[in-house]
């Protein structure tokens, strides 16, 4: 039964450039008007933190990054009907994730999406209170919640 499957452990990443924007990319999936932030899973003996490193090069080249804070609950979401079973090779009914918020130190030129196994096909900067509106709608709990941290990050 899939509703029995297990979740699936992975990392975010917040992103911040120097003006506190976030950095969102549109999928190649899904290259309608949904945006998400860098995200994927932990490997086999891999730490969160190795994990959020890989992810966020693999997806965006971005390697010049200042840890601000590891966010301390992990949040999760569960595939809607019509992914479940497909997503993860079907293995995973949805996701279990370490979130962390970086600041970009780097220069933008570097960011680079043309990546070995490409997920996003354009990106650019948002204000954080735009999460929940940009991204899909199984996904927006956990977009909600990241709001709230950035919010009392900010303050």
């Amino acid at each position: 039964m899939l509703s029995k499957l297990p979740m699936r452990h992975g990392v975010g990443i917040i992103v911040l450039n120097q003006h506190n924007k976030v950095f969102v990319g549109k999928r190649k999936d899904n290259p309608i008007d949904k945006w998400q932030m860098p995200q994927g899973g932990i490997d086999e003996n891999e730490t969160p933190f190795d994990a959020m490193r890989r992810e966020l090069e693999e997806e965006t080249s971005i390697k010049k990054i200042e840890v601000l804070k590891e966010i301390e609950n992990w949040l999760e979401y569960e595939l809607p009907p019509n992914l479940l079973g497909k997503i993860w090779k079907g293995k995973y009914r949805g996701q279990k994730q370490k979130w962390f918020i970086v600041r970009f130190t780097g220069n933008e030129s570097e960011i680079n999406l043309r990546t070995e196994h490409q997920e996003f096909i354009e990106w650019k900067w948002i204000d954080y209170k735009l999460l929940p509106k940009v991204i899909v709608n199984f996904k927006k709990d956990v977009y909600e919640k990241l709001e709230i941290e950035l919010k009392s990050f900010f303050n």
